[in-house]
């Protein structure tokens, strides 16, 4: 497995200033529901410090986590890609401290400045092809743990 990219530290440091006048420091408490699956996806998160969990609602009263993130880890990214809407939900589970960047600025930006354009979504590629080997992994993993215990 290859090491998670870092939106931040990904970015050369005049498109990273760029990007960071557009972003503001932002504080979760602990258990607060940061966004909901089927909302307005509207910013994304670079986190600071703390943890977030990201999950699915399965029945009206349970909720799987499908994921943790944690420091320099980039929370959300469907405001990039029609419709819109968050895929998941996220709720900070333990203190947050991030940087809150506005989708509608940050687009602008992309327009003024291609280069950066591109690298923001190059970046965003990179992470979300991570994530996607490693939920692989994680389904793989409980495959061969079920199929040993005669459970499919």
């Amino acid at each position: 497995m290859t090491k998670a990219t870092k939106l931040l530290t990904a970015l050369p440091p005049p498109q990273r200033r760029r990007l960071m006048e557009v972003g503001r420091e932002v504080s979760f408490a602990e258990d607060t529901r940061i966004f909901e699956a089927g909302g307005t996806a509207d910013r994304f998160w670079v986190i600071r410090s703390g943890a977030v969990s990201l999950d699915q609602q399965v029945t009206s009263v349970q909720r799987v986590t499908v994921a943790s993130l944690g420091s320099g880890d980039l929370l959300g990214w469907s405001w990039l890609f029609p419709p819109h809407r968050w895929d998941f939900g996220a709720v900070a589970f333990s203190p947050v401290r991030a940087y809150e960047f506005e989708a509608e600025p940050v687009l602008a930006l992309c327009d003024e400045d291609p280069q950066l354009g591109m690298l923001l979504v190059r970046t965003v590629a990179e992470i979300l092809a991570h994530r996607l080997e490693m939920t692989r992994g994680q389904l793989m993993e409980q495959y061969t743990v079920r199929r040993r215990g005669g459970g499919l």
